[in-house]
């Protein structure tokens, strides 16, 4: 049998990496976002992010393997979660830092893809938490209902943008309008703001995401649509 001479180091090392090799892929890091709105199947998941069942369940199958989500079987389907939510969301986080502050590249892209669609300045989640509390603004979450459902910002109401243009007559015009979806590039969002700035509505975007406002222990809830 052959012996495997290197460090205890290096063979924690090697482990180490396995965590690393999950992540590096843009496929499974669209997941991880999904995935931080609560417990899915796949077919929800391969929906969430577009990729067709067999490519989903490949790249779970490898975040499972680098130990960063946990899945379960029910009947014929298998659902997946984070397996330590609050730590992957911040590794997942300051990657996304590192890229913003150090790859000009990000920066390009943030600036034409997103920066060019809403010059307002987003709605911080301190600010968010304030003006709410004093009922100052109307808040809606603007993802599909199944992730409403599993979680949302306390007080949210769930418009999904699909929905946006029929329930206008729901919304009130005398107040500012905060939309939030996913995560701070999350289309759903902008595509909301736009519509409704379109409408004569005031309209802004959460600066994050629900995973980002759970993660900082801001008050959250679960219920239906």
């Amino acid at each position: 049998m052959k012996r495997n001479n290197a460090s205890p180091k290096r063979l924690l090392l090697e482990q180490f990496a396995r965590v690393a090799k999950a992540l590096a892929s843009p496929q499974r890091l669209d997941l991880i976002e999904a995935l931080a709105q609560g417990e899915r199947s796949v077919d929800e998941l391969a929906r969430a992010t577009g990729m067709p069942m067999a490519n989903a369940s490949h790249h779970l199958q490898v975040l499972r393997d680098g130990g960063l989500v946990h899945s379960r079987r029910e009947g014929v389907q298998v659902f997946y979660r984070l397996s330590d939510e609050e730590r992957i969301l911040r590794i997942a986080s300051d990657i996304q830092h590192v890229a913003e502050e150090q790859l000009a590249e990000v920066e390009r892209i943030v600036r034409e893809a997103f920066d060019s669609r809403d010059s307002l300045t987003p709605v911080s989640q301190r600010e968010l938490l304030k003006r709410a509390r004093a009922g100052e603004v109307t808040v809606i979450d603007v993802r599909p209902p199944e992730e409403f459902r599993a979680g949302h910002i306390k007080g949210a109401v769930n418009v999904p943008v699909s929905e946006l243009g029929k329930r206008l007559a729901e919304l009130p015009r005398d107040r500012e309008i905060v939309a939030y979806c996913r995560g701070p590039y999350c289309m759903l969002a902008f595509e909301a703001v736009e519509k409704l700035r379109r409408e004569g509505y005031q309209a802004r975007r959460l600066e994050d995401g629900y995973p980002q406002w759970r993660a900082a222990r801001h008050p959250v809830e679960k219920k239906s649509a």
